[in-house]
């Protein structure tokens, strides 16, 4: 399969060079992306094949950029003339302004994943045996097992970003995903658990009979967990998150709240804060963009600046925000690596790629035995935030109570209340335990998904509503 970002196009990066220069006179800044994108998925369900989908893609998005304004058109023809009617549109934003255009960012000196065929690697018929044998395994697992529900999801994404000057870069982008679910059922009640995990690698690691029997088991003791659990206590307590996945809070509450857009506008409850003390001592937050095969990794970002690891809290300390070209040239700063889409159709935007608490000094056991009387949250689901105010409704999917620093009863139906400024300076305690998640997030923002990741050490809370039944 080509990785030439212009194969699939009527025109090449000659073509391509001239439409841009005269698309974006009085431009700022701008550029063509080019997307070529094959995507798989295949879902067991009732003990059966029951989705089995592919799709292929091409499309081109041309921006440029004047001042705070920008015009962007979008287009699955691969013809020279529907790239010079995008060009046309997109200079119409300039209303006869004129500005100098700003140079390409640098070049990225990292490749963070191999380019591998997810799609054909394993082959459709690897793929749907796999899935019968994760439904025959969970099911000969346990007797209360009643349903179970597995997927694979794979795309391969070329894509090219071409800059005034001729300047190109490409790159391939593979992402894989594998999920469990299994549904429990004892004297009538029914409960679900779930576990998942991918990345932008290989399906090896992840469908080896070790990894997604790993997935299988855990799947099913969340669901035992869940048929022993009791309602949550309403209230204000104590909070114990657990490492890994759990910083999904942290994403949601914190980091589109440390997007640029968002703070050149004033919108965020952190605009206007660089310098000051916004959290707990101890608490340090980072965007990364550069870890290998990680799902919310990239090479560079959507405008062809490469990724980087960003201090936004160092000590507690606010010290930027997350940025893409404009906001970073309309707010004075460079920019971080972060401006991204979910596909040619979309414009860029500041977004997260793997947001992360770094570790603590503190023993995960001692802060649990610190928790006299609490709640610990080991895995969250959906949430809801406002990017204002920081306010937040997150839905656990694992729970405990704690009592004099032991782990009790599971709970059900907890959901956490409160705002990420307020809870970034309630945190007391910081494990040393950081863990990355499995590899699962999908962050949303203005329609656009983007694959993401997260990551955290235990945490100890002092003062969140929990919102339950008991």
């Amino acid at each position: 399969m080509t990785t030439d970002p212009f194969s699939a196009f009527e025109f090449d990066a000659d073509d391509a060079g001239r439409v841009l220069d005269e698309a974006l006179v009085g431009a700022d800044d701008g550029e063509l992306f080019l997307e070529t994108s094959t995507a798989e998925s295949l879902a067991f369900d009732d003990g059966r094949l029951k989705v089995a989908n592919f799709d292929a893609e091409r499309g081109f998005g041309l921006r440029g950029v004047f001042g705070e304004a920008s015009g962007f058109a979008h287009s699955s023809d691969p013809t020279l003339a529907a790239l010079k009617r995008a060009g046309e549109t997109a200079n119409a934003a300039r209303q006869g302004r004129d500005a100098v255009m700003a140079p390409s960012p640098a070049r990225a000196n990292q490749t963070l994943y191999q380019d591998v065929d997810v799609i054909a690697q394993p082959g459709f018929e690897a793929k749907s045996a796999l899935l019968a044998e994760i439904d025959a395994y969970c099911r000969a697992s346990d007797p209360e097992v009643v349903q179970v529900s597995a997927s694979v999801s794979a795309s391969r994404r070329v894509i090219g970003i071409v800059r005034s000057g001729g300047d190109v870069r490409s790159e391939v982008r593979p992402l894989v995903r594998v999920n469990v679910s299994v549904t429990c059922e004892r004297n009538g009640r029914r409960e679900t658990g779930s576990a998942g995990a991918g990345g932008r690698a290989a399906f090896d690691q992840w469908i080896a009979p070790g990894a997604w029997k790993g997935l299988a088991d855990e799947a099913l003791r969340v669901a035992k967990v869940n048929l022993e659990a009791v309602d949550a206590p309403a209230g204000e307590w104590q909070v114990v998150l657990g490492p890994g996945w759990p910083a999904i809070l942290l994403h949601e509450a914190v980091g589109h709240g440390l997007e640029g857009d968002f703070n050149r506008k004033g919108s965020s409850a952190f605009s206007g804060k660089v310098g000051q003390q916004v959290a707990s001592r101890g608490v340090t937050v980072v965007d990364d963009g550069t870890i290998p095969d990680r799902r919310g990794s990239l090479s560079f970002d959507d405008e062809g600046t490469p990724t980087g690891r960003t201090v936004l809290i160092e000590d507690g300390v606010l010290k930027g925000y997350m940025q893409d070209r404009q906001n970073a040239r309309l707010m004075g700063v460079e920019p971080t690596g972060n401006g991204r889409r979910e596909s040619y159709a979309h414009p860029p935007m500041p977004r997260m790629t793997n947001t992360i608490m770094e570790a603590g000094d503190a023993d995960p056991g001692e802060i649990l035995d610190s928790l006299k009387d609490g709640v610990y949250a080991k895995n969250f689901g959906g949430g809801q935030v406002d990017i204002t105010s920081g306010k937040f409704v997150f839905r656990c999917t694992e729970a405990y109570r704690v009592r004099d620093g032991k782990i009790c009863e599971p709970i059900k139906g907890a959901t956490l209340i409160g705002d990420g400024p307020t809870a970034l300076t309630k945190i007391s305690m910081i494990g040393n335990d950081l863990q990355l998640d499995p590899g699962v997030g999908t962050c949303g923002k203005a329609g656009q998904g983007v694959p993401v990741g997260v990551g955290q050490p235990t945490l100890r809370i002092d003062g969140l509503t929990v919102g339950g039944a008991g």
